[in-house]
């Protein structure tokens, strides 16, 4: 690690006012200093484009931050694409804007990838749903086979080497457009890996997508059958394993 490599942060955000402080925060806090922090502001409405500014405007390396703006709101998918074009460098992470890190996240997952030679690495993570927490303990590997069976990968966990994305966007899609990203990727023979620890929180919204799980699945079915080719037994395996291991991760909360 005496060579350390920066890595790129996309942080989509839309209306989010009232998380983005603290998860911007938690990116300047690290202790792994060799990032710059990509920020989309997908059209917000409620002040945020103030609030990022604001936040920029007291950082002394500006160097370290892009603000980027879609002058209206064009959904996750195009916003982090947005973002993935600005990318400079060999590694690339994701946050959600009402996501957070701790402080050693980029520091020892940046260890674990680089001392093993591994493109495609997440973590463990804290679920959190009207202030209650629950540690969400991932498996050891991935492989696209696995992954389709259990999406436990959460987005803001993530740090991949660049060159595996080659080709590979988020589709414009109303649901899920993260896992079929992740499976575009473990397609190519890729796995991921998880790196030991607790390093993300994931924040539950009462509208959330977990809180929503019928039009999910409904989602989740489409893209199976239409994008990754699956067939009807395939797909209904894919869609139980899923929900089974999300009830188990979340619970009916």
């Amino acid at each position: 690690m005496n060579n350390k490599p920066f890595v790129d942060i996309i942080l989509p955000t839309y209306n989010s006012k009232i998380f983005i402080h603290k998860t911007i925060k938690s990116v300047f806090n690290q202790s792994y200093k060799h990032w710059r922090l990509i920020i989309i502001d997908d059209g917000s409405t409620d002040g945020t484009e103030k609030i990022l500014y604001r936040l920029y405007n007291k950082f002394k390396n500006k160097k370290k931050i892009l603000i980027l703006r879609n002058n209206k709101n064009k959904g996750q998918a195009f916003t982090r694409n947005f973002g993935l074009r600005n990318t400079k460098s060999e590694f690339i992470a994701f946050l959600d804007s009402d996501d957070l890190w701790s402080k050693n996240k980029l520091k020892n997952q940046m260890k674990f990838m680089i001392s093993n030679n591994y493109d495609f690495t997440y973590t463990d993570y804290k679920a959190v749903k009207n202030n209650k927490t629950k540690v969400i303990k991932v498996p050891d590997y991935f492989n696209y086979k696995k992954f389709i069976h259990n999406s436990s990968i959460t987005t803001s966990s993530v740090i991949l080497k660049k060159k595996i994305i080659k080709n590979i966007y988020f589709r414009n899609l109303k649901f899920l457009e993260d896992y079929f990203f992740k499976c575009q990727i473990l397609k190519r023979n890729v796995k991921a890996y998880r790196c030991p620890g607790l390093y993300a929180y994931y924040l539950i919204r009462n509208n959330s997508l977990q809180s929503n799980r019928f039009s999910v699945l409904i989602s989740l079915w489409m893209i199976n059958k239409n994008l990754n080719k699956m067939n009807f037994i395939n797909n209904i395996v894919s869609i139980l394993s899923i929900l089974f291991n999300s009830l188990k991760k979340y619970g009916f909360r």
